[in-house]
């Protein structure tokens, strides 16, 4: 054949080479997927949330958003009355004239207020100052705020008293004179009084108890002496910054401890509990606090005891525990031992003494389900079961002594979605098992302190909030808000899509959502990604409530995705075999779950190309979307691996040792946390992997990442690596790194060709008002 004709050939087998270049997206996509980020799309709801901030004789307050603004109203139950709790635009004029600036009755964003006993004055922090205006808007004036201690202090129950840490010891403020007292006099560094500083968790304010009659404090001395090290480094121009903190490890031969005390303030006079240090545990949270309070610690009425319970290294063992307040004599009541964790609830510790029985409720899953137990806090008998059945209690709420009954938040027992909350009411011999929020939704609860009404905020993924105010028979008051979401469907908002799918079993149900385009066609074909959050502590969907945005999961599919978040086996609020399914194999992380959910999707739909499966997780998420690329290489092509834990090793021994259980090294040199080290999986790659930290990531340090990082080399894989200077955890929420993540899917599993260098314009936090 001619040269011409040769090279005339060749052009033209080319030519269907060159028409198939990846298409390019426009600026113009990437700002319709921007619309749908939270910071877009939460604003055009409102009515949406209701925090009670409750009031003496059963009232409370709360903050309204309006389509035009705030409201902040009042509520009375027993009169069944709900009113502007002030006058807003003529406090806002008030409030311009005396702090010679301009506030609009609209937007009058005053955060937490507090009224005055009889609710004709309002007082609240702005702009630097205490102000307090009368709430018919005659008049505002600055006036001094109480004295409540340093700011990290934690208040007496009477208010007059407040404990702080200084130099590594425990003080005392009178707030009446503003006279100090040291109550400890050894604390050292790394052997210092009320402080939770050990792993991650880093934090001035005094972890402790004070007892009803504010003269005795519960604490410890916290001894972190021959504990490892954490180090990180921070980047600046000139010599770098060295960050280090004690942060042990699982296997660990010495670990963070603490000594338990009670201080007599009046004296003041340190008496130390009865007993050898105990583990840096309790049973609900890795670290000793939960929820930003002392789990797992309850004094008496009249403070003579002081009860705790106490935790196992491997969270496999509790002892309840009593303490005389006077002599720090310690009795153990009774112990229960489990064969992979214990937990006492979810996300709140659920015993408690009883005090006018001298009795104990007890929390315990021995029967594969969460259920209340009472126990004789004199003998350690078990008296009596108080919950029974397919029923998961996850918070107590409420134990009214006198009547016998308790509240409580619980799932699984109705139909429908096993992770909706619901409110319900039992007696203590286990009668009158009583339903108090009915409707097929999540309910998000708020009981009255002393009172006999509870704010219902009930809601789905798909259905905005209803709030209603209910009594304790579970009759609605009054309604409260409804949320209105027209702005958000205006602006083209669909809600997630609710799917029920088989685990990896073919028995078992899963629940999740999935988010398709706005525009979506039915016509087409989408790659599918998976956004990802494994067990044990929580699942990919979180919370079943309504959210206008839930991270950039719709904003990601309105790029030419399919995006779904499956909760697998081995997440919390479900049965506690559900929950353990992979204890002791962290490397599972659900996902032959996750697998099995999306092929079968893919049957179910023909719209999704299971040929082109992504998937993106941060923290857990990031340690499993690593993990799914390394062991299921042919079905994942596309994975995003932020801060992840890669190998629990280098992760804090509190968490690790509770979901793998205690390091065993072999004779051969393996270990029993070999099977869920990503960096051994490393020469599986196959598809397309980005890893992303940050620098100064002080709660999953960047060891975890260059573990895997270093074993990727070694194994002559390609890969791509992003590293964040300076970043802490929670970069994953950065414009930046949503912008990098939306490119690297629509690059490698889309085909295409993102904008170059798009920014994302997060709105400026308004000013302080």
């Amino acid at each position: 054949m001619p040269r011409r004709a040769l090279f005339v050939a060749a052009l033209a087998a080319a030519t269907p080479v060159l028409a198939q270049q990846p298409r390019a997206l426009t600026a113009d996509d990437y700002a319709r997927a921007e619309r749908f980020l939270g910071y877009n799309t939460n604003p055009l709801v409102s009515g949406a949330t209701v925090r009670p901030g409750w009031l003496a004789a059963d009232r409370f307050w709360y903050l309204n958003t309006t389509a035009d603004g705030v409201e902040y109203v009042l509520v009375d139950p027993p009169r069944r009355t709900r009113a502007p709790a002030f006058d807003h635009a003529r406090i806002a004029a008030a409030l311009s004239r005396a702090a010679d600036s301009t506030y609009d009755g609209r937007h009058l964003t005053l955060g937490a207020i507090t009224f005055s006993t009889r609710l004709d004055s309002i007082a609240f922090d702005a702009r630097g100052r205490h102000w307090s205006c009368d709430v018919r808007g005659t008049g505002c004036g600055a006036a001094a705020p109480r004295d409540s201690g340093p700011r990290s202090a934690v208040l007496s129950p009477d208010g007059k008293r407040a404990a702080f840490i200084r130099d590594d010891n425990l003080w005392m403020r009178d707030l009446g004179t503003g006279r100090e007292t040291r109550l400890t006099t050894d604390g050292v560094p790394d052997f210092g009084y009320a402080t939770d500083n050990a792993g991650w968790v880093r934090s001035d304010r005094p972890v402790l108890l004070w007892s009803p009659d504010s003269k005795r404090i519960a604490t410890f001395q916290q001894d972190q002496r021959g504990v490892g090290e954490m180090y990180l480094v921070r980047t600046q121009v000139g010599h770098p910054v060295l960050e280090r903190w004690k942060y042990p490890l699982p296997g660990d031969s010495v670990v963070a401890m603490i000594q338990r005390v009670i201080i007599d303030v009046d004296a003041p006079r340190v008496i130390r509990l009865q007993l050898p240090p105990d583990q840096h545990r309790s049973t609900l949270c890795d670290h000793v606090v939960c929820r930003g309070e002392w789990a797992d610690v309850e004094w008496t009425p009249d403070a003579s005891r002081l009860v705790f319970v106490s935790t196992s290294r491997d969270h496999r063992h509790e002892w309840l525990r009593v303490a005389d307040a006077v002599t720090g004599a310690v009795r153990d009541v009774f112990d229960e031992s489990v064969a992979t964790f214990f937990e006492s609830g979810a996300g709140r510790v659920n015993w408690h003494v009883l005090p006018a029985t001298n009795e104990i409720l007890w929390y315990s899953e021995r029967s594969d389900w969460g259920h209340l137990y009472r126990y004789d806090l004199a003998t350690g008998r078990l008296l009596s079961r108080v919950t029974s059945g397919n029923l998961n209690v996850l918070q107590v709420l409420r134990v009214d002594e006198a009547g016998r009954t308790l509240f409580f938040t619980g799932a699984g027992r109705e139909a429908g979605d096993p992770y909706f909350r619901r409110l319900y009411s039992v007696r203590m011999d286990g009668s009158r098992l009583t339903l108090l929020t009915p409707e097929d939704a999540d309910h998000e609860v708020t009981l009255a302190p002393d009172g006999r009404y509870f704010v219902d905020s009930y809601s789905r993924p798909d259905v905005p909030p209803v709030t209603v105010l209910r009594d304790l028979a579970g009759r609605v008051v009054l309604t409260l808000e409804r949320a209105d979401i027209s702005r958000l469907t205006a602006a083209g908002w669909r809600p997630p899509m609710p799917i029920t799918v088989k685990a990896r079993d073919g028995k078992t149900d899963l629940y999740g959502l999935l988010y398709r385009p706005t525009t979506f066609d039915s016509t087409r074909r989408y790659p599918i990604v998976n956004h990802i959050y494994p067990g044990p502590q929580t699942g990919s969907v979180g919370s079943r409530g309504f959210a206008a945005a839930r991270g950039d999961a719709q904003a990601l599919a309105e790029l030419g995705f399919v995006v779904v978040e499956i909760d697998a086996m081995g997440t919390p609020l479900r049965s506690k075999s559900f929950h353990a399914a992979y204890y002791g194999n962290m490397g599972d992380n659900g996902l032959p779950d996750q697998v099995a959910a999306m092929r079968e999707l893919a049957q179910r739909y023909p719209w999704i190309d299971l040929d082109r499966a992504g998937i993106y997780g941060h923290s857990g998420g990031g340690y499993a979307a690593a993990d799914a690329m390394l062991r299921y290489p042919d079905f994942f092509k596309v994975g995003i691996s932020e801060a992840g834990n890669h190998d629990n090793r280098e992760y804090e021994d509190d968490w690790a040792e509770k979901w793998q259980g205690l390091l065993v090294r072999n004779a051969d040199g393996t270990t029993n946390y070999d099977n869920q080290a990503n960096q051994l999986q490393a020469d599986h790659l196959k598809g397309r992997l980005l890893i992303a930290y940050g620098t100064t990531d002080n709660n999953v340090p960047p060891d975890n990442s260059l573990l895997l990082v270093d074993e990727m080399i070694k194994a002559n894989k390609d890969f791509d690596l992003l590293a964040l200077p300076n970043r802490r955890h929670g970069f994953g929420n950065e414009p930046y790194m949503i912008r990098r993540r939306w490119d690297y899917f629509v690059r490698w599993l889309l085909d295409a060709e993102p904008p170059a260098g798009y920014r994302l314009r997060p709105p400026r936090a308004p000013l302080p008002r």
